[in-house]
């Protein structure tokens, strides 16, 4: 070929390799769907997805599940509810009666509605090297931000939306006997989190440092330059901590922001840490904590709800849920039904195609079938 434009073999450096696979010359099983093919698939399928859909109804039909609204926009609690009054801390109680028998775990649920936590500025408005214990912000993370990055001379940590509206309302089991009549329930509320969001996405920040007071648990403990704090703290475990925070005088950290957050725990709280996990719909439920004890069908239970999230701005809802779950998740009342119906769907697809093929069959590869151009 004399053709100049032709690049030599031995110059052709991109060339793939004379291989089968990079020259798609691996062996191939072209499947031909005839009509009884097709017909066997319907059968299988319908096979599989009407006994499951059953199941998954039948599962979901034994799942317990009290949902009691708190809050509204348009039906305000007349105990609980705060309009839109945030930070309102108002303390109210609701009863919940135990509709059938309960197996542990039995999960307590916070949800809400109209709520768009999958927002693309909301979404994006955080900062992650910033949650690992980044002290130093980059101008990406800086932009992420905005607005809720520097407030004045004082700098956000977390900054961003998400952190920044993070659920603080609390919820305390205050009553309620397990079904054995030896023990009042408890509310756990540690192992709600991802373990993989506890141990790679949050840090408390570099420098961050506390220890249990030696002596006395009153602002004598925090004496000293190496400790930010003004008075300690009384952790969960009962014991007075003392701590340090870098930057404290240029920084509002999380626990100054919400102060239902333990300043030894920050964001390393794992009710933050399940905030910060969005959701995808405007209606979601986020877990609160759970109860490792069984709970008979008759039971009262009373929670006590300090209310400070507001939802009358975004016209919201919010409602405490507690519930059992099974191997497909919570309680669904459409999941069963969808598969079971297109098992019919299908059982009902391979008899019409049965039938036609048995009455009027169609030879596969029949030339009858063929058209061709005309000259």
């Amino acid at each position: 070929d004399d053709d100049d434009s032709v690049v030599p073999l031995s110059a052709q450096t991109r060339r793939p390799l004379d291989t089968a696979l990079r020259q798609q010359r691996v062996d191939a099983w072209y499947p031909i769907l005839d009509p009884w093919w097709v017909i066997g698939t319907f059968v299988v399928l319908g096979v599989i997805f009407v006994p499951l859909g059953f199941k998954m109804k039948s599962l979901s039909d034994n799942t317990v599940e009290i949902v009691e609204m708190y809050d509204s926009y348009d039906n305000s609690h007349p105990n609980c509810g705060i309009n839109t009054t945030a930070n309102a801390n108002k303390t109210c109680e609701i009863e919940l009666e135990i509709t059938g028998d309960m197996d542990p775990p039995i999960l307590v649920h916070y949800q809400i509605e109209n709520f768009h936590q999958n927002h693309r500025n909301y979404a994006f408005s955080v900062d992650n090297e910033q949650l690992l214990g980044s002290l130093t912000q980059s101008s990406l993370g800086a932009a992420a931000c905005a607005p809720l990055n520097i407030l004045g001379d004082i700098q956000l940590n977390p900054c961003g939306l998400i952190a920044n509206t993070f659920f603080n309302d609390v919820f305390r089991l205050t009553s309620g006997i397990s079904s054995d009549g030896n023990a009042s329930l408890v509310m756990i509320e540690d192992g709600i989190a991802w373990q993989s969001d506890i141990d790679y996405l949050y840090a408390q920040p570099e420098g961050f440092k506390y220890e249990q007071c030696p002596d006395q648990c009153d602002s004598s403990c925090c004496d000293g330059d190496e400790w930010s704090c003004s008075t300690p703290t009384l952790y969960k475990d009962g014991l007075c901590y003392r701590y340090y925070y870098p930057n404290e005088d240029t920084t509002r950290y999380l626990y100054e922001t919400y102060p239902q957050i333990s300043p030894i725990d920050g964001v390393t709280d794992e009710h933050f840490i399940v905030w910060m996990r969005i959701a995808a719909l405007p209606k979601f439920r986020k877990l609160y904590g759970w109860i490792n004890q069984p709970i008979s069908a008759g039971t009262k239970i009373t929670f006590e709800i300090e209310n400070n999230w507001e939802v009358g701005g975004f016209e919201g809802r919010k409602s405490l849920i507690l519930s059992t779950n099974n191997t497909f998740g919570g309680k669904n009342l459409l999941l069963g039904p969808y598969f079971y119906y297109v098992g019919f769907y299908c059982f009902a697809a391979a008899l019409f195609f049965g039938a036609k093929q048995m009455l009027r069959p169609r030879v596969t590869g029949d030339k009858k079938y063929l058209q061709y151009k005309e000259d």
